[in-house]
């Protein structure tokens, strides 16, 4: 059988997703990834739209950043600088373009850059009820953001070679949250046929974006074919409308690729695990620490399973405290990623550090 499996990964300052599981990741693997602000106030790296649209400022300053990280994180693997002809190859990325904000940048709502965070929406970017009912299939080659992100692309192979690294297309509803608001959510009791049309339209243009964006990295030399959703406003709605109205078009998407992963982010995963399982190709699949993660190993056997891990708790808990959560993750779970996003300014290096050593020590089966 094939291995379809995904691991969890978050591009240096860039929102979290997915890359191919290689097969020697250890039984708890530590993502760890760190909010703008943490990188602007310590090295006074600028992420304004310039970061988003300027390859080589973007990989000068991934540059900076990743010897900054291997420098006080020596033991985590993905902060190791890769340099292959004097050239750091992962930093030659078009991760991280545009955050979460790819797909509305297409359908054309308005976002905010800023110098020390993620893009965001503007606020009050909406379409109207009356543009989502005139949608047609977007013709992406002509689509301006697309363009754009074409001509990074060929920049990034002239200069650094492979055009390495993975975009964050999101998930339907995400998507479907940003371009109509709220009312996407009273739109599921209303108008069921106005809501597939939006999900329909917004699934093939995720999947139409997709292969356009791996077809030019693969002809670069760096082979990519997979997709991961990412559902995290799924506890918005009930288990009943995901299987009703998400759960075909991930089903699709998940048909269209060589592996697939679902991003639930850090909530209960536990309603949505029997309508999870219906999407045979899960290689990946990550929930919060409340949920039944014992159910979740046992439905997904063959997937490469996750933890959210809080990082607020990893503010605030105490190391026993974290410990006995890191405990249970390892006796519910494993084999499974601990994934630290979104680590913010105000968490000491010696938090993160002493997180570091409870994985090993409990790897170890030893005490802190």
């Amino acid at each position: 059988m094939p291995d379809y499996r995904l691991r969890n990964h978050i591009p240096i300052s860039a929102p979290a997703t997915r890359e191919p599981f290689l097969g020697d990741e250890p039984d708890l693997r530590i993502s760890m990834g760190f909010i703008p602000r943490w990188f602007h106030k310590r090295l006074g790296i600028d992420f304004s739209e310039r970061w988003h649209l300027d390859p080589i400022y973007r990989y000068e300053t991934l540059v900076v950043m990743k010897e900054y990280l291997h420098k006080l994180f020596p033991m985590i693997p993905y902060f190791v600088p890769k340099y292959e002809d004097g050239i750091e190859v992962t930093c030659a990325t078009i991760s991280g373009i545009h955050g979460a904000m790819l797909i509305s940048l297409i359908y054309g709502l308005k976002v905010v850059y800023f110098k020390d965070g993620w893009p965001d929406l503007y606020p009050g970017s909406h379409l109207s009820r009356e543009e989502i009912g005139r949608l047609e299939t977007f013709d992406l080659y002509s689509n301006p953001v697309i363009i754009q992100l074409l001509e990074q692309m060929d920049i990034i192979e002239k200069k650094y070679g492979k055009i390495y690294g993975y975009l964050n297309y999101q998930g339907i509803l995400n998507n479907a949250f940003r371009i109509r608001g709220y009312e996407i959510f009273l739109d599921m009791y209303d108008d069921p046929d106005f809501v597939h049309h939006l999900f329909s339209h917004i699934a093939q243009t995720m999947l139409n974006t997709a292969k356009i964006i791996q077809e030019r990295q693969r002809k670069s030399g760096f082979y990519v074919n997979l997709f991961s959703v990412s559902n995290c406003v799924v506890n918005m709605i009930s288990p009943e409308h995901y299987e009703k109205y998400i759960l075909p078009y991930d089903i699709m998407l998940s048909q269209e690729f060589e592996r697939f992963g679902v991003h639930t982010c850090n909530w209960d995963v536990t309603p949505y695990i029997n309508s999870l399982r219906k999407i045979k190709k899960m290689g990946y699949i990550d929930m919060g620490i409340m949920s039944d993660m014992k159910k979740a190993r046992e439905v997904f056997p063959d997937a490469r399973r996750a933890v959210m891990y809080s990082p607020v708790d990893l503010k605030n808990k105490s190391l026993d405290e974290i410990k006995k959560d890191v405990e249970k993750i390892y006796n519910e779970l494993a084999p499974c990623d601990i994934v630290l996003a979104d680590i913010d300014d105000e968490t000491p290096d010696e938090k993160v550090l002493s997180f570091i050593k409870i994985v090993d020590n409990v790897l170890k089966g030893s005490e802190i």
